[in-house]
């Protein structure tokens, strides 16, 4: 697939998972979770020491998403989308970007192996969905 491909599969879900969504307005977690809700996307942030961030009930991990969560964004650092990649496969997440910065090649394998759509090109969700601050 292209990458563009690779976008519209990822963009095609239902529901989407924001890993590394942040209560801090200035950072990169926040802002893909809010670039979701500006975009009328349906977004649970995964986030262990939040309770809830921009108004949305936060899931401690991805194994705690709901069922028909099948996309997930990924703002941590590479060594934790390692850990979130394997938690995603386990899940049947079936779509994982990684935000720049977050990306692994370890990660990207993980993904390639088990089939899951990968995005980790540097492309990012606040570019392509047009996000903008209020």
């Amino acid at each position: 697939m292209t990458i563009s491909e690779r976008i519209d599969t990822f963009l095609n879900a239902d529901t989407f998972g924001v890993v590394g969504a942040s209560s801090k307005p200035h950072k990169y977690g926040n802002k893909v979770l809010r670039c979701y809700q500006q975009n009328q996307h349906t977004v649970v942030p995964v986030n262990p020491m939040e309770k809830e961030i921009e108004g949305l009930a936060c899931v401690a991990s991805v194994s705690e998403l709901p069922d028909h969560v099948s996309s997930i964004s990924i703002i941590t650092p590479p060594q934790v989308t390692e850990k979130v990649v394997e938690q995603a496969i386990a899940k049947g997440i079936r779509s994982v970007w990684m935000q720049p910065g977050a990306e692994s090649t370890q990660a990207v394998a993980a993904c390639e192996a088990a089939g899951v759509n990968v995005i980790a090109d540097g492309s990012c969700v606040l570019v392509v969905l047009g996000y903008h601050e209020h």
